[in-house]
């Protein structure tokens, strides 16, 4: 029971993580320090979509769940859980460069918000 726990708190982290890479610049408008954190995270999850890799949470999801009694599962955790409610069809290689694109023009876009405003 308590990996079965586990799993479903690094599901919830995992999910946080994909939001925070997405929309966290905008926490800098509050905390200036922010971007420090923001940055290499986005960085990653660029980095991830990408290449096309699994993120090492979604290993460590699997395996957490397989020592629950669960099944794991082969894919990543976009396909797992988002993917069919995002892109029914699957995720494609082309997909995954919109993701990574995604990622790095709404975080520019946020940026250039906290610019121009902290400037007035």
């Amino acid at each position: 029971m308590y990996f079965r726990f586990a799993a479903d708190g690094v599901l919830l982290f995992h999910l946080s993580f994909i939001l925070f890479a997405l929309f966290g610049g905008a926490l800098a408008a509050r905390w200036r320090w922010m971007p420090l954190v923001h940055l290499p995270v986005a960085s990653w999850a660029f980095f991830i979509e990408l290449t096309g890799r699994i993120c090492p949470l979604t290993y460590l999801e699997n395996d957490l769940r397989v020592r629950a009694g669960q099944s794991g599962y082969a894919e990543s955790f976009i396909e797992h859980y988002l993917l069919d409610v995002i892109y029914p069809s699957g995720l494609t290689r082309e997909v995954q460069f919109v993701l990574a694109a995604t990622v790095v023009v709404v975080n520019i876009a946020i940026y250039v918000w906290l610019v121009i405003h902290r400037r007035t």
